[in-house]
């Protein structure tokens, strides 16, 4: 396993994951991983091989990398992952054509946990997975929490019910008309954040934060970073 580069990353603060719905762009799916480092998960994910000197980006220059390449008909677009570790979990935040959704399984592998969260912008709802084992376990929309699937599809449940997320039986939504449906989504980030026990610090979307990155499809332009200096 390849985990020894990201262990100073593991001390970051821990916001939760709620404040994520109040991005007013959230575009990275996350996976959080429980079983391995950061490493661990990048080469589950596909990442290519860490340089003996490891570079540091931020989500900028993710989102940069990932857009500057040149569209190829038919083919994979680029992909890549900036990882780290906050408490018990690892995490690999995704840009561009990444590979979360197809390797979530094989993250999940041998024992491990997996939690992936698509923002799906282009296509909502937004989509809670957890994986174990290998095998999907629990998965739904977020605001669609009456349809959910996976090997255990009600492993949530209860305290989808107990936050007024659901109506007891969890056939339905427990709709409040006036509610915003931010507020709504809160509550189910809130009970996966609990569940899990996730958290996120909000420096590595919005604050410009460096972290470790791997390569896991394609050709992204990374030959232009610049290395981050003492004062960033």
């Amino acid at each position: 396993m390849r985990d020894g580069m990201c262990d100073d990353l593991r001390d970051g603060l821990r916001d939760g994951i709620q404040w994520l719905i109040d991005l007013h762009f959230w575009d990275s799916s996350i996976i959080f991983a429980r079983g391995m480092g950061p490493d661990e998960l990048a080469a589950r994910m596909g990442g290519d091989t860490p340089p003996a000197e490891r570079r540091l980006i931020n989500d900028l220059e993710a989102w940069d990398a990932v857009f500057d390449g040149q569209y190829r008909p038919g083919e994979d677009g680029d992909g890549l992952i900036r990882v780290g570790r906050n408490g018990d979990w690892s995490f690999a935040l995704e840009y561009g054509d990444s590979t979360g959704r197809d390797r979530l399984l094989d993250v999940s592998r041998d024992g491990a946990e997996a939690v992936r969260l698509d923002p799906m912008p282009e296509h909502p709802p937004k989509v809670f997975n957890y994986a174990r084992g290998g095998q999907l376990i629990c998965s739904f929309g977020i605001g669609e929490e009456h349809w959910r699937w996976g090997t255990e599809p009600d492993l949530l449940l209860t305290e989808l019910i107990e936050q007024s997320v659901l109506l007891p039986g969890g056939h339905d939504r427990a709709r409040q008309n006036d509610e915003h449906y931010k507020d709504r989504d809160r509550r189910t980030f809130g009970v996966i954040e609990r569940h899990f026990g996730l958290s996120l610090p909000r420096e590595h979307l919005v604050e410009g934060s460096f972290l470790p990155f791997f390569v896991v499809r394609g050709t992204p332009e990374i030959d232009d970073f610049e290395e981050p200096t003492d004062d960033a």
